[in-house]
């Protein structure tokens, strides 16, 4: 198995789901869900995306992210356009509102996070420091598993 056994998996589960939901809550506003907030995320970092593509990145089915990115492009954060190079397929990009958003939600989530940190007692922040590698590499191993596959 692990380094680390159940109960100690399960803590660490429950402190990053428990900390993700905190910044989320915290900066995203009232406007936008966090599907949503992870789609804008995506597109702004990753520059114009083909929708199957993006699809396949966030885990969502086609027709859930077209819905989605109609939305987005409703409230002036996406624009759609047509693949130049397949006419048939449908990519997506950030606006300069997009943008906008998806800068000021990461400079809050950064602030947030740094306040918080800096209100830990002893030597909690530099543990999360020495801990940095090992959760990096923990995200990279998630991120690069294909979905369901649950090794």
């Amino acid at each position: 198995m692990s380094g680390l056994d159940s109960d100690d998996l399960a803590r660490l589960r429950v402190a990053l789901a428990r900390i993700g939901r905190g910044l989320d809550r915290h900066s995203r506003g009232e406007e936008l869900t966090r599907t949503q907030v992870s789609v804008l995320g995506t597109v702004a970092v990753r520059g114009p995306i083909g929708m199957g593509e993006l699809a396949a990145i966030e885990g969502l089915n086609p027709t859930m992210l077209s819905r989605l990115a109609g939305k987005l492009a409703a409230a002036g954060l996406l624009m759609r356009d047509t693949d130049p190079d397949d006419g048939r397929a449908i990519r997506v990009a950030a606006t300069e509102q997009g943008l906008a958003e998806h800068h000021r939600q990461r400079a809050e989530r950064t602030r947030l996070l740094a306040a918080h940190v800096d209100g830990l007692p002893g030597g909690h922040a530099e543990g999360l420091r020495a801990a940095l590698p090992a959760l990096e590499a923990l995200a990279s191993s998630l991120r690069d598993e294909p979905a369901g596959t649950g090794r």
